[in-house]
């Protein structure tokens, strides 16, 4: 997954995702490619052509700060995207690697999460492996082959667009969020292990994943349909926790006295009467 003209890449992706109208360029003739040329960028940004081609072949890879802004204003970049195309521009020096030794979540925030028995809750690294859960977060997405695996499961588990009824959305904010984690350690081996196999298994995340969309986990609303309370409507938060860089609490709410409130509550009732079925066989 190493790239060597990381750069290069997402100029070329994201140019190719920019149409002249969303600028007020003309659209001109017939045109070769579907978003901006080269020289139309180029212009925008304040540069020569020949500059910036250079930049796209990766035979410039340092361009001053005020070039990387430019060039995002030209794109049309949110805020997410233009921090991922300065640490390209200014990657960081490769640190030592160590064995990679599996997250631990501080059993501070464990119990905390665990004193919140109506709100479901999970931690993700940086991949969206789920690290650690309560109970009503463990029962959200529960019943499905890549359950703590929330980027697998939106492309490799066969029931995943039932799941998840926006499918396509979701399916555009995970690639995201992992393209956001690879800016900032495109070498870490568990993130070149997912999107090798993804890459290889799912036309879908191949497409999505050449489009160089960033996509930081902040806030969202979201539609379930769990398979056994029906559809849920939650707004999630993405907290990050300081002691563990890399590592996200996810929060899950309903609207108040909404159905899907009730239907939150349903699931609450039917895993702790689960829990209480498996620990009375326990004791039997």
């Amino acid at each position: 997954m190493v790239k060597e003209n990381a750069l290069g890449e997402f100029l070329r992706a994201r140019r190719a995702q920019v149409r002249p109208a969303d600028l007020g360029l003309p659209a001109g003739g017939s045109r070769r490619v579907t978003g901006l040329r080269r020289e139309e960028i180029a212009l925008l940004a304040g540069v020569s052509t020949d500059y910036y081609i250079r930049l796209e072949q990766g035979r410039e890879r340092n361009p001053s700060a005020q070039v990387v802004d430019a060039l995002a204003r030209g794109l049309a970049l949110d805020d997410d995207a233009v921090a991922h195309l300065h640490r390209l521009a200014r990657p960081a020096p490769k640190a030592r690697r160590r064995a990679r030794r599996r997250e631990q979540v501080s059993p501070n925030l464990l119990r905390l999460m665990d004193g919140w028995p109506g709100t479901p809750a999970v931690v993700l690294d940086r991949c969206l492996t789920v690290l650690a859960h309560n109970a009503l977060g463990q029962a959200l997405f529960d019943g499905h082959t890549h359950s703590g695996d929330l980027v697998r499961l939106v492309f490799l588990d066969p029931d995943a667009r039932e799941f998840y009824p926006d499918w396509e959305r979701v399916a555009v904010n995970t690639v995201g969020g992992l393209r956001a984690a690879a800016g900032i350690d495109p070498d870490d081996p568990q993130l070149v292990e997912t999107v090798g196999e993804l890459s290889l298994k799912s036309e879908a995340f191949r497409r999505l994943w050449a489009r160089h969309d960033i996509r930081q986990k902040t806030h969202e609303t979201k539609r379930f349909h769990h398979r056994l309370v029906g559809e849920l409507v939650l707004s999630y938060e993405a907290l990050t926790v300081n002691s563990a860089p890399g590592q996200q609490l996810i929060v899950y709410q309903a609207e108040p006295g909404s159905p899907s409130e009730a239907a939150l509550s349903l699931l609450g009732s039917l895993t702790a009467e689960t829990a209480e079925t498996r620990e009375n066989t326990r004791r039997a």
